[in-house]
């Protein structure tokens, strides 16, 4: 595997706007080949993507999900910027897809890394050095471990960073860059809910043996 300098991936931003982390996947998949990266970025749809993040994404819909035996919801709110392409059957097939995946990943509470809170991040970060199989590390090596923990953390929360359940080769944020580069616009996953049957109702517990014993000793 080709060592991929710094240089390099800020050379591959610099050619095709797409964000750092996509670039420096790109060159590690064609083995630090730029000209491959960037051709690499086009056929994910990350490089016209990128272009298209500025542009205001008003338009859109919201889609509703309920799951097989109505146990389980999602209305979930994705935007683009024309009424023309909010009305497409591709659009629309993306919103579907969109909501069987958070149907699908019960775990995920926001949209993406930077939306969770800075309090839980530090809340996280501070359960996690008071870990015991961290208690004989050095500090500087503590950090790291705890970085790398986090950071996995974070992206178990995350909507875009969960494999595509149809295509497990791919995220979500992918899935979603390659209907930008098809469509021509900018699309945006804004904001979900899931409803959950039953959620948050405490429901009674019955001890069905004293209940039998109870009614024996009755009769």
């Amino acid at each position: 595997m080709a060592d991929i300098s710094a240089k390099l991936v800020k050379e591959l931003r610099e050619k095709t706007g797409a964000g750092m982390m996509d670039c420096k996947k790109a060159l590690t998949e064609t083995n630090g080949d730029l000209e491959k990266a960037i051709e690499w970025l086009r056929q994910k749809g990350i490089a016209s993507a990128a272009k298209k993040e500025g542009r205001v994404a008003a338009e859109g819909l919201v889609h509703s999900y309920i799951h097989t035996g109505g146990r389980v919801g999602v209305l979930v709110e994705i935007n683009c910027e024309t009424d023309f392409v909010a009305k497409g059957d591709d659009f629309k097939g993306l919103a579907q897809d969109v909501a069987m995946q958070i149907v699908a990943c019960p775990n995920v509470e926001y949209v993406r890394v930077s939306d969770i809170p800075e309090a839980m991040i530090q809340q996280e970060k501070k359960i996690e050095m008071g870990r015991e199989d961290l208690a004989s590390k050095p500090e500087n090596i503590r950090e790291k471990i705890v970085q790398g923990r986090i950071d996995k953390r974070l992206k178990e929360l995350s909507l875009l960073d969960q494999p595509f359940i149809k295509d497990q080769n791919i995220t979500v944020d992918e899935l979603v860059k390659k209907y930008v580069a098809q469509l021509g616009e900018n699309i945006q996953v804004r904001r979900f809910a899931r409803f959950v049957l039953g959620e948050g109702i405490e429901k009674e517990e019955v001890d069905f043996a004293a209940e039998v014993a109870a009614q024996t000793g009755k009769s």
